[in-house]
């Protein structure tokens, strides 16, 4: 994996959206949980980002997985293509690499269409 260009490494998403899920790291146990919100960026659609390109400057927090890959990895859901590369795995059956097709993950059920909803804006927490 350390030898991929960037696009290369791009390729390898299979379009889940799960990395735009936001979570939370309990400070104890080191748990990572998810939460029902998904970044404001992410189309629900197509579980896509809206501005990829453009995703550092209005998103600061968002992490370039091909620089900081080993700093979030634990964040990375166990189906995650590049968590999955890292530990020796194969892709799965239902990869966009294996399928040919972009919307594989949708239409397998691993992605979060339909199962997330948009992160409220910070005034809006505790109407």
């Amino acid at each position: 994996m350390g030898e991929m260009t960037r696009a290369e490494w791009g390729r390898l998403c299979c379009g889940c959206g799960r990395c735009c899920v936001l979570k939370y790291e309990d400070s104890k146990s080191r748990v990572v949980s998810y939460t029902k919100w998904a970044c404001k960026y992410l189309d629900l659609e197509t579980c896509r980002c809206a501005c990829y390109r453009d995703r550092a400057k209005k998103m600061p927090e968002c992490a370039d997985l091909f620089v900081s890959f080993e700093k979030v990895r634990k964040w990375l859901p166990a189906s995650c293509s590049y968590r999955l590369l890292a530990e020796g795995h194969d892709l799965p059956s239902w990869h966009p690499l294996i399928t040919g097709s972009l919307d594989s993950t949708r239409k397998a059920g691993m992605s979060v269409c339909g199962h997330v909803i948009p992160e409220p804006e910070p005034e809006d927490l505790f109407k």
